[in-house]
């Protein structure tokens, strides 16, 4: 059973940054991709950001491309996802998930996690 938890969320001033991790512990995520995703109040859960196992595959949504990078340190069985030009709309939680290779690259990962998440709030 593998546990993962999210951190790094905070308030923060549109155009500033913040890097959120998201640890894993009680397994392995060997061979599986990673990703964010986001849910604001009142909608539905949104793909952010999904990585490769080796990293040579990233995706991002269209309104964060350029904005927001994801990492992963496989050693240390963590995903982050640096984001940078924070806009009020990137307001929510965001959670990360495990998800296979196959459908990060089909575009159908749905990356589902089952911990808090990590709030994120940009103020304008």
């Amino acid at each position: 059973q593998v546990q993962l938890v999210e951190s790094g969320g905070g308030l923060v001033q549109a155009g500033g940054s913040l890097r959120l991790s998201c640890e894993a512990s009680g397994g392995t995520l060997s061979g599986y991709a990673m990703g964010w995703i986001r849910q604001a109040p009142g909608m539905g859960r949104e793909f952010v950001a999904g990585i490769s196992w080796n990293s040579g595959d990233t995706h991002y949504e269209d309104s964060v491309e350029g904005r927001f990078t994801i990492s992963r340190d496989n050693g240390k069985n963590t995903v982050y996802l640096q984001m940078n030009s924070l806009k009020p709309e990137d307001t929510a939680v965001y959670t990360c998930g495990a998800d296979a290779e196959d459908r990060l690259a089909e575009g159908v990962a749905d990356f589902r996690s089952w911990g808090q998440g990590t709030q994120v709030t940009v103020s304008s």
